[in-house]
């Protein structure tokens, strides 16, 4: 790897610098794709040593996923279980769990869920890059009748979990939800609020700053999928 590619490396990671930055110079792609996979490794490597802050920036909104790649059930507990300790709205956790990781069970999901509203011409992940797990996450009428708070917050504890263990996923929002309560046979007093879907990622995904007030999201000529971003000044009120 040539010098300047190296140091390019370390400053992206030492600084935290998004890697649209770099795109946005000239650069060979063999070069651009080095640092790429160099910064992975960099940052997420195999180390489990991660600040919430790398968690944060590496959890995003994935669509593509390794599908061959399984996820064990045992590792859905374990995710649902940083749910289950996360706060709850006058802590009555009213929410319940429903578990997805066979074939068969995917099959009966994946049509249920819409995909990226903002890319039109895409219909969602094709097989062989569906995700290769699901948590269903459904709000128990009997004890709330209020589940956003909750379910925002168990969704998100979910997914940074799901990072630090090298997974990624999508909260999708945008669920028939008749026709999965008729695949799954759910009980009428859940509501189902939420469908999590989880793999190993096979997309990369990075961060640049809005322009022009932009804030959809696409996917560039290599596949890159970029999601703009308001700046921290912009966010913040000085009152």
């Amino acid at each position: 790897m040539k010098k300047e590619t190296v140091k390019s490396i370390k400053k992206v990671s030492r600084e935290k610098i998004p890697l649209s930055s770099l795109r946005g110079k000239v650069m060979p792609s063999r070069k651009r794709k080095l640092i790429e996979k160099a910064l992975e490794k960099e940052r997420w490597g195999e180390s489990n040593n991660w600040s919430i802050s790398d968690l944060v920036r590496k959890s995003r909104s994935y669509r593509r996923f390794h599908q061959e790649k399984t996820i064990s059930t045992e590792t859905l507990r374990e995710l649902i279980n940083l749910a289950r300790l996360s706060p709850s709205s006058g802590n009555l956790q009213p929410l319940k769990y429903i578990i997805s990781n066979t074939a068969e069970k995917n099959r009966l999901i994946f049509p249920c869920l819409a995909w990226a509203g903002y890319l039109g011409d895409w219909s969602g992940p094709e097989e062989g890059e569906r995700p290769s797990a699901y948590i269903v996450i459904v709000g128990d009428t009997e004890i709330s009748k209020d589940f956003d708070r909750d379910a925002g917050i168990a969704a998100q504890s979910i997914l940074l979990g799901a990072a630090e263990q090298g997974l990624g996923g999508c909260i999708v929002g945008s669920v028939r939800r008749e026709k999965l309560r008729s695949s799954f046979k759910v009980p009428e007093k859940y509501e189902i609020l939420l469908v999590l879907a989880l793999g190993v990622p096979k997309e990369h995904i990075v961060i640049e700053e809005v322009r022009n007030g932009d804030i959809k999201y696409y996917r560039d000529n290599e596949g890159v999928h970029h999601v703009p971003k308001r700046t921290l000044s912009e966010i913040i009120l000085d009152l």
